[in-house]
């Protein structure tokens, strides 16, 4: 079989979650493309990641839902506390009543197995070039062409290029030069537990969500249930670049001292925290210029409060690779149309994502009232608040 040639190749820079899912789906579109990542196609952090039926169902239709289930873990609720109390508000609906109302299921996952079932499914796929240790200092557009510039001097040829090289994207300069991230105010912490090991309820077959002045914990089980992924999220902190910093207890334990017994026995018995500081970026106006196109983070890095970040990436793969499959593969065409169908979208989850946060840190009265109404609403209530997100891609 003879390969294509580079003009007919797609150059996709960063071999995470979004990169490699791009890969798949221009795969599965027809189309080659070769995968550059600047370390080595491995993720060892300890994050965990929800993923929501809008973005399994997608993953199903890329052929690749059963490789990434093997890995995953079904949580049957979600849960809503008050952290100070203890109490429990409400629960929403996950497992069969989510899956039968959205047609797929919600999933939780460390982030390693979930890279790594995504790594195995490219690297069964002909159509797919991995190059590790490429780490791309240069992009310069060609007639019909992009060439990408390795920090060793080699080239790689393509007939367009996929930033997906994460929130502190090299190439978003490229397209938005002024775009600048700004601290959030908020940092988050996390851990991996032994489920054996966790008192309840935090060893539930649930995601939990406690809600505090200033402050949230979630908590779900990853690994197929072997762990649970702890993520505390505390206002204040310090503009640090990078998001597997080590984190001394300290810091993070006096935000919770008003918390509910269980809460803060949990906290104290971590060992070992890492920690990332939370960035913003304002909606960018385009997200393409010429040969071009950023994905994921590097375009529309969001806040966790609505654990979207990765299922963003996923929805922009399948999109733009149905874009340049429907264009014949010309960038020109395809990346206009892109941005239309995506850039609306993002831009509502990055504005909701906000909005749940300040809800979630609410204290005094406005906190009382929060309780109050969750309370006194139906979990089928809930779940339908959810529509829109679940339920669709596009709006």
């Amino acid at each position: 079989m003879t390969k294509p040639g580079p003009q007919s190749r797609v150059l996709i820079v960063g071999g995470g979650i979004g990169g490699l899912t791009t890969a798949i789906a221009l795969a599965r579109n027809g189309m080659s493309a070769t995968l550059l990542e600047r370390s080595v196609f491995a993720d060892e952090t300890g994050a965990g990641i929800q993923l929501g039926p809008n973005a399994t169902r997608l993953l199903a239709e890329l052929g690749v839902l059963d490789t990434v289930e093997a890995v995953a873990f079904r949580p049957d609720l979600l849960w809503l506390f008050d952290g100070v109390s203890g109490g429990t508000l409400t629960s929403l609906p996950l497992g069969d009543v989510a899956e039968k109302r959205y047609g797929a299921p919600y999933l939780t996952f460390h982030r390693a197995d979930l890279h790594a079932a995504l790594l195995a499914v490219c690297r069964g796929l002909d159509a797919i070039d991995l190059r590790d240790g490429f780490d791309v200092t240069e992009v310069e557009s060609l007639a019909g062409g992009i060439t990408a510039r390795g920090d060793d001097g080699s080239l790689v040829e393509g007939s367009s290029l996929i930033a997906a090289d994460g929130i502190w994207s090299r190439l978003r300069g490229r397209i938005a030069p002024h775009a600048s991230l700004r601290f959030s105010g908020a940092t988050a912490w996390r851990a991996l537990l032994p489920r054996d090991k966790v008192p309840a309820p935090f060893d539930a077959p649930s995601v939990g969500l406690w809600l505090g002045p200033r402050a949230h914990l979630v908590h779900y089980p990853v690994r197929g249930g072997k762990d649970v992924n702890v993520v505390a999220v505390v206002e204040g902190g310090s503009a640090k670049q990078g998001w597997n910093l080590r984190a001394e207890p300290g810091v993070l334990l006096p935000a919770f001292h008003r918390w509910a017994p269980p809460v803060k026995a949990l906290l104290e018995s971590v060992e070992s925290w890492r920690c990332w500081s939370l960035f913003r970026l304002k909606p960018l106006r385009r997200w393409a210029e010429g040969r071009v196109a950023l994905l994921g983070d590097a375009a529309h890095p969001v806040l966790p409060y609505l654990a979207q970040g990765a299922a963003l990436a996923i929805e922009d793969a399948v999109a733009l690779a149905a874009c340049l499959n429907n264009c014949g593969g010309d960038p020109a065409s395809a990346f206009p149309l892109y941005e239309a169908l995506r850039m609306r979208r993002a831009a509502r989850v990055q504005t909701q994502a906000a909005r749940f946060g300040r809800i979630y840190h609410l204290r005094g009265p406005a906190a009382l009232a929060r309780n109050f109404v969750l309370t006194r609403r139906r979990s089928e209530t809930l779940l339908s608040g959810f529509d829109w997100l679940y339920g669709g891609t596009s709006s």
